[in-house]
């Protein structure tokens, strides 16, 4: 059963900070429901809204207008971005799990991984600011 407690958390954190800091990106790392490491990324130097919305031009509609806020699929990270924001998400996401593990079977219906990992850029309330 996934399982994050806050002591784990205190152990990936400074590196998760550090790794942000490097980058110019301000963000908070939290536990949700004891399964979860959650970094919500408030603001940074890199757009993470204009590069996904560039780089998966080919599955949205004509109207789609660029998102102000979003959820990194954190299985995908590699493929729904691109350049200085591919980097730092995907070097994010293997810090997040460092020491975690996976040893689910789809086939049998088996899940089995340490913690889960969710990184929000910006929120419904509280959009991601670029700066400059």
């Amino acid at each position: 059963m996934a399982y994050m407690s806050q002591d784990r958390k205190k152990e990936l954190a400074p590196m998760i900070r550090t790794w942000c800091k490097v980058n110019g990106i301000k963000a908070s790392i939290a536990v949700r429901n004891h399964s979860t490491l959650v970094v919500n990324i408030k603001s940074g130097k890199l757009d993470f809204c204009q590069n996904y919305f560039d780089t998966a031009s080919e599955s949205r509609p004509v109207t789609a207008q660029k998102p102000e806020y979003m959820q990194v699929n954190t299985y995908w990270a590699h493929e729904h971005f691109t350049g200085d924001c591919r980097k730092f998400l995907v070097d994010l996401i293997k810090l997040m799990n460092r020491g975690n593990h996976d040893n689910s079977d789809i086939m049998t219906d088996y899940f089995d991984v340490g913690w889960y990992v969710d990184v929000n850029v910006g929120s419904w309330n509280k959009p991601y600011v670029l700066e400059a």
